[in-house]
């Protein structure tokens, strides 16, 4: 995956200018108009372009380190990544190479990466860009790639437009080229017959010389095709199915997909009876939108996508959607994507940590910072209550160490944790809290939620083994108001094997430490649910954090630390029931 972009010279960035990327599946470019998403997108998919041009003329050895090679010229009609009325607009001071010292490559675009080596390797490679009467000239400029290294495959693709009538079967350069002319509609329909095509291989190869492809075999390919895949989400999301058919070069001038409408018939996507098949272009341009975006996502040929504005033509609850879809494919397919976008729907759902705003440079890192970024694009964000009114599902905690340590618990235990719940720090009592729910769910029908609080002075034998508490049931109209066996969540850390664990200490050293100052011999039955009343009854924060001889001030290691140390056999049982009801509440 990139993790760093830098960029010398190109449009708006005259200066060296540097992008970090955290390495995840998307990253959300965020910011106002003239912000400069677009122009990284943009300066991306130039540095792709010259990456394409060296490898086909000069072979990849051009790019290792200590390689030297002069530079390669293209003409303005082979430029492909973007339209331009002039070449000189892509550089910064819109000057033509003179020969004088100090100008050559003055154009630079690096890109840093991890490799998949384990350990991974940072890798880089930088290309320069000089314009010399009407041609561009290209060359590595900076590498410190080895032989057998591979370079990232990029592919940017601009808000949908271009769609026509007919459309020729295309090679790859044509259809960079259509795109970068910000025609992406242009080369749908050669998008989807490549995954077609490959499907039709995939299915061949599994057939063989048999009648019919095993059971086996075939469940893999629709689990796993880009076709199949394909053609399930469309069929989910929009109860419509494709037809393609064969394109023969001998015979055919332009390439025909049809789209129908359909309905789930015992468990099979069939077309509603009597339902004509269409030209794909007779289709909104939301539609289309989101199945150009999704053809180029299932591509197994490229490793980063670079979306501008993919949501432009769609409706809030497709653009949900498409981001939910294409998150799973990243993940799925080990891609990265960098997603330039102005929707407030999106950047009000997604994690803080996906969000780069583009006039900081940086990811956000708290809700003021995304309560700014709002102010910036002229919106407002309330930053409990607009995500909440979208997922209705609610976890109320008394604080950031109750969340962590759930968090890191549920990665243990292989748990996801639900994105669609809203995190609410409320330290009030049970009372405040029904009231608040009540209050929330007049105005948000459907509204579920989780309440943990902890056990505190209550008494031990008030909470029962489900957490529920003072007799009451499991759910109160959408309520499940939980609390803790023990006295607080900290108290389920003081595992000394654990600590031991995290801390790098000896096990020995830990119980003593528990023992002396604390006073506190850590029975067999830790883990229990049911554990010895004078374990539950200790002040595992007072512990861990606040005494003069703590956890923390004497081992240095912090509750975050011992949580992500513990073992699935370590984890309390309480803990695993509370996980299991946050994710039966979200799903």
């Amino acid at each position: 995956m990139i993790t760093k972009v830098t960029i010398q010279n190109f449009k708006r960035f005259k200066d060296p200018t540097e992008f970090a990327f955290n390495p995840q599946p998307i990253t959300f470019l965020a910011g106002g108009n003239n912000s400069g998403k677009s122009s990284l997108l943009q300066a991306l998919s130039v540095w792709d372009f010259a990456r394409s041009v060296i490898e086909i003329n000069k072979k990849s050895s051009a790019f290792l380190s200590g390689a030297v090679m002069n530079g390669i010229g293209v003409s303005a009609e082979e430029f492909s990544p973007m339209a331009l009325p002039d070449l000189k607009l892509l550089f910064s001071n819109l000057r033509v190479f003179t020969g004088a010292a100090g100008e050559g490559y003055a154009l630079r675009v690096k890109c840093e990466w991890k490799t998949e080596f384990d350990p991974p390797a940072d890798r880089y490679l930088e290309f320069g860009f000089a314009l010399s009467n009407d041609r561009l000239f290209l060359k590595p400029t900076d590498s410190n790639l080895a032989a057998g290294d591979t370079v990232p495959r990029l592919a940017y693709l601009p808000p949908f437009a271009g769609m026509g009538r007919r459309e020729e079967r295309m090679s790859h350069a044509a259809r960079k080229r259509w795109m970068g002319r910000g025609l992406a509609g242009a080369v749908l329909r050669n998008l989807l017959y490549d995954l077609w095509e490959q499907n039709i291989a995939a299915r061949e190869k599994a057939r063989g010389t048999k009648k019919r492809i095993p059971k086996k075999d075939l469940a893999t390919i629709r689990r796993e095709d880009g076709w199949e895949q394909l053609l399930m989400a469309l069929e989910e999301v929009f109860k419509t199915g494709l037809a393609m058919n064969e394109f023969n070069e001998l015979y055919h001038t332009a390439i025909e997909v049809n789209v129908w409408d359909g309905q789930l018939v015992s468990k099979r996507f069939q077309k509603t009876k009597g339902a004509p098949e269409k030209d794909l272009m007779v289709e909104g341009s939301g539609f289309l939108q989101w199945v150009s975006v999704y053809a180029l996502a299932l591509s197994k040929d490229l490793d980063v996508l670079l979306l501008d504005e993919p949501d432009a033509h769609l409706h809030p609850a497709l653009q949900g959607h498409l981001i939910h879809k294409l998150r799973q494919l990243a993940r799925q397919n080990r891609k990265q994507v960098l997603l330039a976008t102005h929707s407030t729907t999106i950047l009000s759902e997604i994690c803080l940590e996906e969000i780069f705003r583009m006039e900081d440079r940086a990811y956000l890192k708290d809700e003021k910072d995304r309560v700014r970024l709002f102010v910036g694009l002229g919106s407002q964000y309330a930053p409990r209550l607009d995500p909440l009114k979208r997922s209705r599902r609610l976890f109320l905690h008394d604080g950031i160490s109750d969340l962590e340590i759930l968090q890191a618990w549920a990665r243990i235990l292989g748990l996801a944790w639900p994105e669609n719940l809203v995190c609410w720090k409320y330290t009030k009592d049970r009372t405040a809290r029904e009231i608040l729910f009540a209050e929330l769910r007049a105005e948000i029908a459907g509204l579920r939620a989780i309440s943990l609080q902890d056990r505190d002075d209550y008494p031990f034998n008030d909470t029962a083994a489900d957490l529920t508490f003072d007799h009451l049931p499991l759910d109160q109209g959408g309520l499940r108001l939980r609390r803790w066996r023990r006295r607080n969540i900290e108290n389920y850390l003081l595992h000394p094997t654990a600590i031991a664990r995290a801390s790098g200490r000896n096990e020995p050293d830990v119980r003593a430490l528990l023992l002396d100052p604390h006073g506190l011999n850590i029975p067999a039955d830790f883990t229990r649910s049911d554990c010895a009343q004078t374990l539950a009854n200790t002040d595992g924060k007072e512990i861990l954090t606040k005494h003069a001889r703590s956890v923390t001030s004497e081992f240095g290691v912090t509750y975050k630390q011992i949580a992500e140390a513990m073992l699935v056999d370590e984890i309390p049982d309480d803990a695993k029931t509370l996980l299991n009801q946050i994710v039966d509440l979200c799903t």
